[in-house]
């Protein structure tokens, strides 16, 4: 038990470390400051520019901002749909592999460029090395950059800046991020045993027959995998993710995915600290987010150090929950990957989430549910920042003080943009759908026509949790899986889940991104006041726990009734022997 708890604190320490190393490199370039990679980088981006007619200088509004989002994001959503249905006529295709249903490339291309890479298909009989590596993994960069664009955008308004232009913001996350960090991971982890190849799969024959042969799928996994983890992606190029030994060989492997997930999202909070110049404001926030990190993982590892009662019962002793679990990992490092793929909306996985105790169950929704803890690349930042304007508000209201923010006044509009985009759209986005599909017959046994069915394999509690989890998990452009449903063709039911998902996919990306560019245009624009003793600090304990609070009122407990009729109540249904 103690050397489960160790490896979690030490990883936990590790990131801790990084942080105002990363964090300030990567506010220097979102400031456009003097970096190391300047001398070779500098020219390749002015060429780019000249090539695609970009003004680099020239500052966004955040209208301006947002449709440059818009269109581009749409063009290369056309890229890929061209790569993804002309599978069958491309190269680096050795297993000729034609191209999937419309309904599931649809689902691919919305989930890919909301960089949610939720997968109703398995990646190595559905996909080419062709479709996944320049068609996906193209995606990995760039819906990965665009998150962190508009996250840079929120934090320069919100500091009084300009917005800037995301075209450049895009280019610079690429180039001077995301690349080089994604190389460096990428040649540890062929060292460390992932394969990186463009030869086909390997027949061979089995061991309990040598007479019969079995073919085992590879492929160029490596840097897929490293830009998987650090873009936040998560889309597998094997059905089961990283729990796959070519994905995720070693304990070794795992430590790089768990840091690769959240260097980026915890960076980006001490980034802010800089770019604000209130490193102290920084580092408490981060310390909130932490806090409620380590709660959520030790609640995690609890229920699954504890085990099932029912299996204990007939083991006659304690033992931890291993369902669902490779032995190379156990459950401390499946308790801390789930947590921290469900926290930083990464989506890859190294377990099965279905085989949890109702304690994973709980944690992995509440991190989708919330979005913050770490919360997505750049829009993570920006959703816990617009948590803070509305503690600002509400603590404002309470104590009779002018609420203010980096000395500009929260006003009407500021608070309706923040509150439009927690309350009411993630909300909107996951319940809706759930309860639509809860109306839904199931899918019939043996059926082979497409059609609405919901497609739930597990009655009660866990069936609830199961629908729920899928619509969060498309909502918070997380992608994860809770698995059970019936999602992929040929299943009767999985119509429904592709085009359903894709409501939830579109509205939980873009929505919040043009809420949160408006609210930091309108921020920018506001003139500065001086602090007066009336002014109300938002850089202390006192002020952070008021956040937490806000948190926990208008986040958590708006989606405190569907929790209470899944995990919860599987919880209770699990301790009474049922």
């Amino acid at each position: 038990m103690l050397e489960g708890w160790f490896q979690i604190a030490l990883t936990l320490l590790i990131v801790v470390v990084i942080t105002p190393f990363l964090g300030g490199y990567m506010a220097r370039i979102y400031l456009g400051q003097r970096s190391l990679l300047d001398p070779v980088l500098n020219a390749i981006e002015s060429r780019i520019y000249r090539l695609s007619g970009c003004q680099a200088q020239e500052n966004m509004t955040g209208w301006q901002y947002a449709r440059a989002v818009l269109f581009s994001n749409v063009a290369m959503s056309l890229l890929l749909a061209l790569i993804l249905f002309g599978q069958g006529w491309l190269p680096l295709n050795p297993t000729y592999l034609s191209s999937p249903t419309w309904d599931t490339n649809l689902h691919t291309i919305i989930s890919f460029i909301t960089n949610t890479n939720q997968q109703h298909y398995s990646g190595e009989t559905t996909y080419s090395y062709f479709a996944q590596v320049a068609g996906l993994g193209y995606m990995f960069f760039v819906s990965a950059a665009t998150g962190m664009a508009v996250g840079a955008a929120f934090i320069r308004g919100l500091t009084g800046r300009p917005l800037g232009n995301f075209y450049v913001d895009l280019i610079r996350t690429i180039t001077r991020i995301h690349l080089p960090i994604a190389i460096l991971i990428t040649i540890v982890l062929i060292a460390a045993g992932t394969p990186e190849t463009l030869g086909s799969p390997i027949v061979v024959p089995t061991l309990e027959n040598p007479a019969i042969s079995q073919a085992i799928a590879r492929g160029p996994i490596a840097h897929f995998e490293a830009m998987k983890e650090l873009g936040e992606n998560g889309g597998g190029f094997f059905a089961i993710n990283s729990a796959h030994p070519f994905e995720n060989p070693n304990p070794l492997t795992n430590l790089i995915q768990i840091m690769s997930m959240v260097a980026l999202p915890a960076s980006f909070i001490y980034a802010y600290g800089v770019i604000a110049n209130n490193r102290k404001q920084a580092w408490l926030v981060y310390g909130l987010v932490m806090f409620l990190f380590i709660g959520f993982v030790i609640i995690n590892g609890i229920g699954e150090y504890n085990g099932n009662p029912a299996v204990n019962a007939l083991l006659g002793g304690q033992a931890p929950n291993l369902e669902g679990k490779e032995v190379r990992f156990g459950w401390a490092q499946s308790a801390l990957y789930a947590t921290m793929t469900t926290g930083t909306m990464t989506g890859a996985v190294n377990s099965l989430h279905d085989s949890f105790m109702p304690n994973g169950g709980f944690v992995t929704l509440s991190n989708m549910l919330l979005q913050i803890v770490w919360g997505g690349q750049g829009t993570g930042t920006a959703y816990l920042f617009a948590y803070l304007l509305l503690a600002v508000f509400v603590t404002g209201l309470m104590v009779g003080r002018t609420p203010e923010f980096l000395g500009r006044k929260i006003e009407k509009r500021e608070v309706v943009l923040a509150s439009f985009l927690i309350l009411l759209v993630h909300p909107i986005a996951i319940l809706l759908p759930s309860a639509i599909a809860l109306s839904l017959p199931s899918a019939p046994d043996g059926a082979t026509a497409q059609g609405f069915f919901n497609g739930i394999t597990n009655p009660g509690f866990h069936g609830m949790t199961q629908l729920l989890y899928e619509y969060a998990s498309a909502a918070a452009n997380n992608g994860s899986g809770f698995e059970g449903l019936l999602d992929s063709q040929p299943a009767p039911s999985a119509l429904w889940w592709n085009l359903s998902c894709c409501f939830s996919l579109l509205a939980g990306r873009y929505i919040p991104m043009v809420s949160l560019l408006l609210l930091a245009d309108s921020m920018s624009r506001k003139q500065p006041v001086p602090l007066t003793s009336g002014t109300l600090r938002t850089d202390t304990g006192l002020f952070i726990g008021v956040t937490a609070g806000v948190i926990l009122i208008l986040g958590a407990l708006t989606f405190f009734p569907v929790l209470a009729l899944g995990p919860i109540a599987e919880a209770f249904q699990i301790a009474r022997g049922g």
